[in-house]
């Protein structure tokens, strides 16, 4: 498959989050640019960029490798996306453009609507789509990159259950809106915490590099109050 030289960095970290490459498999620039279809210059930035985000680790005689995250790196993930995402939701509130607001407000009208149906899939992507405009909208590009960055690494180590209740989940998603909406930071901080703590639970480890047996993340579970505040 050919594919754009600036877009071989996206190209190998989704296909080690998918699992084509396992970790602690060797990552050769020679095959990469034949897989990809460019050159090796493209292929060597892009295994730099995927050092330093974490995905690949250089070891002496053997080059390029995926690398194999310990339990506690995967643990500290889940721990960062709970400080992280929060902050981010607090600063969308306060900055969002109202695109921004018009795609969440619709991709929550599509989960709700999904989720009253049934289809998980969807859903997931959906999920997904939603988060990363949550992100997008915080007006920090630090913190966008960082989340960013911590989504795929999550994907990469963590497989996750489909919500118990979906309509539930959704009904959150659409909170968080109301309140990033209303520019209430504090409310957009709070319920999103709630939210992406209540998340974590449907965690579980998949990587064999993650040390042993894989086990259920550990948190507590609050009720969430999704309910308008009155004016």
């Amino acid at each position: 498959m050919r594919i754009p030289a600036h877009s071989v960095c996206t190209a190998i970290r989704d296909d080690i989050v998918t699992g084509v490459y396992e970790p602690g498999g060797r990552l050769t620039e020679e095959l990469l640019a034949r897989r990809y279809g460019v050159s090796r210059v493209p292929v060597r930035e892009a295994l730099r960029t995927l050092e330093a985000e974490g995905f690949v680790v250089t070891r002496r005689h053997a080059g390029a490798c995926v690398a194999e995250p310990s339990e506690q790196e995967a643990a500290d993930l889940l721990e960062m996306r709970l400080l992280l995402e929060p902050l981010g939701a607090s600063r969308a509130a306060r900055r969002r453009s109202e695109a921004h607001l018009k795609v969440l407000r619709g991709l929550v009208r599509l989960g709700q609507e999904r989720a009253r149906r049934g289809g998980s899939e969807d859903l997931r992507s959906l999920g997904g789509w939603f988060h990363e405009t949550l992100a997008q909208s915080c007006g920090s590009p630090a913190l966008t990159a960082m989340l960013t960055q911590l989504r795929h690494k999550i994907a990469w180590m963590y497989a996750v259950e489909a919500p118990v209740n979906p309509v539930e989940s959704w009904a959150e998603h659409g909170a968080i809106v109301d309140a990033v909406a209303r520019g209430d930071a504090d409310r957009a901080r709070a319920i999103t915490a709630l939210h992406t703590e209540r998340a974590t639970l449907a965690h579980r480890l998949r990587l064999s590099g993650a040390g042993g047996r894989p086990e259920r993340s550990r948190t507590s579970q609050h009720a969430v109050n999704i309910s308008s505040p009155r004016n």
